[in-house]
């Protein structure tokens, strides 16, 4: 398509976003073409982006892909406005049918506890019993856990430096079992070969390369399996329960959306609806209409 890879450049070059992002958005720009059928962008109108609506829809695209498309869309006119001489975006003031809300899964503590505790002194139980640690310790996504470096990583501090969705960078803690998990894989991990293009990752394949995200979801399923839990296990349930079992103990939802990288504070306000029964109780005991005479 004209412009597309000009304005994949710019996202990737200009604005820092990530290769799947931009592989996400070059996706969903193609699909804009598909549907267009050969028609110039330029005369495209609000009608026809309605159309195109309805026929996403129609082929059981969830509200959530329909929505990423239409943003993709509307940040490619805006592009082409821009730079290109276009006079209208025909995408703006439209959005996706809305979706039923669904709270995210998340494990009781004890359960989340169970899952991570895996023991063995092989190097994949080593490396994996790490993995796990340090998703349920600091909220990790996968692709921030795959891409972590070395250098990120700061023992003595208990923290790690995360680099996460458009390059921003956080501080998170550092859990001490997962300190001492990570420590122990690293004493494991300097016995392998490490591919030159990958020394600086904190996670590796046994011939040296760094972990891929495949491999990760791949790896966490199987142990959820063999510990008796869910074995339609995800590693974001773990980045869930962290989120939820931190704000049931801390009450403090600004400190839980800095640990996440949530940017907006609306995306964190979810986790307080899988708390709800804790909430409950405190409300019990603590307000004095709720009070028993």
């Amino acid at each position: 398509m004209l412009h597309l890879d000009a304005y994949i450049q710019h996202l990737t070059f200009e604005r820092g976003l990530s290769q799947l992002t931009c592989k996400n958005y070059t996706r969903d720009i193609l699909l804009l073409e598909s549907l267009a059928e050969g028609a110039d962008l330029q005369t495209i109108n609000h009608a026809q982006i309605r159309r195109f609506i309805g026929k996403m829809h129609s082929r059981d695209l969830g509200s959530k892909s329909i929505a990423r498309a239409l943003s993709a869309w509307r940040g490619f006119y805006d592009y082409l406005i821009q730079h290109h001489g276009f006079t209208q975006n025909p995408v703006h003031g439209l959005r996706a049918p809305k979706a039923a809300k669904t709270l995210p899964q998340a494990l009781s503590v004890d359960q989340a506890v169970r899952f991570v505790d895996i023991t063995g002194d092989s190097l994949l139980e080593i490396r994996d019993h790490a993995i796990l640690e340090l998703f349920y310790s600091s909220g990790l996504r996968l692709a921030e856990l795959v891409n972590l470096n070395l250098n990120c990583i700061d023992f003595s501090e208990g923290t790690i430096e995360v680099t996460g969705k458009g390059n921003k960078t956080r501080i998170v803690p550092l859990g001490s079992h997962a300190s001492t998990s990570i420590q122990k894989w690293l004493t494991s991990r300097a016995l392998i070969t490490i591919d030159e293009k990958h020394t600086q990752a904190v996670f590796v394949t046994q011939q040296g390369r760094r972990i891929t995200p495949r491999a990760v979801q791949y790896r966490v399923k199987a142990w959820a399996i063999k510990q008796g839990l869910n074995s339609n296990m995800h590693p974001h349930i773990l980045r869930h329960s962290f989120a939820s079992h931190v704000l049931q103990s801390s009450q403090d939802l600004r400190a839980v959306q800095e640990m996440l990288g949530h940017a907006n504070i609306s995306t964190t306000q979810v986790y307080t609806h899988l708390d709800f029964q804790h909430l409950a109780k405190i409300y019990d005991n603590a307000h004095p209409r709720a009070k028993k005479k």
